[in-house]
Order: C-alpha cells, then sequence, then structure tokens
C-alpha cells in the first residue's frame, strides 16, 4: 500500500483530535474532488514499519481520539488487506481509540458484494467504529456539512 500523508492533531475528519492516514488509490473519480492526487495507486510513499510507528506515535497521545482512514479510498482493492491488518493491529494495541474510515462506496454496495474482497471488506467493517460512506457529489456539496463533502454521504456508527 501507498500513501500520500499522515495528518496529525486533525481536527476536520472525524470527531475529536486525529490521526489520519491519507491512502493512494480510488476508482470513483468523483467530479471535484479535492483530493485527486490520491487517485493513483502507484503514487506516494511505500507504508512500511517506520509509517506504522509514526501513527502509533501519535496514537500513544492521551489527547488523540483516534485514527481516520481516508485518501483516495481505503477500501480501493489493493489497500484492502493493509488497512485491514493496520486497522486490526490498532484496534488490539488501542482499544480506546476509535477507528474512522472515509470511502466512495456506500454501504449497501459493501454488504452486496459477496466476492473474496468483498468479504475482506466486511472485516475491515467489522473492525472499524465509523464509516463515512458514499461517493462525493458535486451537485450536493455543502461547506456546512459536519465531517462529509457532499449531503449524499453518511456518517455510519458500528456499520457492522
Amino acid at each position: 500500500m501507498k500513501f500520500h500523508n499522515i495528518t496529525k492533531d486533525d481536527m476536520l475528519n472525524g470527531d475529536g483530535l486525529r490521526v489520519v492516514l491519507w491512502v493512494s488509490g480510488c476508482s470513483h473519480y468523483c467530479e471535484d474532488c479535492q483530493n485527486k492526487i490520491t487517485w493513483d495507486p502507484n503514487v506516494g510513499i511505500d507504508f512500511d514499519e517506520k509509517a506504522k510507528q509514526e501513527i502509533f506515535d501519535e496514537l500513544e497521545k492521551d489527547y488523540i481520539k483516534g485514527i481516520t482512514f481516508s485518501g483516495g479510498d481505503p477500501l480501493y482493492s489493493s489497500n484492502v488487506p493493509d488497512v485491514l491488518t493496520l486497522a486490526q493491529e490498532i484496534r488490539k494495541e488501542y482499544p480506546t481509540k476509535d477507528i474512522w474510515l472515509y470511502t466512495g462506496y456506500t454501504l449497501a454496495q459493501l454488504l452486496q458484494d459477496d466476492s473474496e474482497l468483498g468479504n475482506l471488506r466486511k472485516e475491515v467493517l467489522k473492525t472499524i467504529d465509523v464509516l463515512v460512506d458514499g461517493e462525493f457529489e458535486k451537485d450536493k456539496a455543502d461547506q456546512n456539512a459536519h465531517w462529509v463533502g457532499s449531503t449524499n454521504q453518511n456518517i455510519i456508527r458500528n456499520p457492522l
């Protein structure tokens, strides 16, 4: 998996102060996406032990509420195995921290997919606390919407 950035003390991508992992790879290609640079899964930095330790160092801080996976799309096919492994490790090491995940897929799409990849995505859903689902839709963009870019997107607590 590749990533573009690890944001620290973020207040815009979930409840409380958070660490955010911005992964590479997205197949939704939403019009006016704010993160077009993250679409290509081959661009960015290789996610390695150093990057993981950087995230864990942030999660050690009492004032950090949790982690948010964003991008790109954490549920992009090539990201799913690594996101699942990392989310499971975070859940084990930091059980009091919450895990948010932004995806262009809707929860209904994810639940209907019974492929091998679909089943892995469901395992990710079992590990996270909050799913923000749905593609960004330019005609439904809302600058005042909390934690979403457009009003069609949903904030779903405990998706599975």
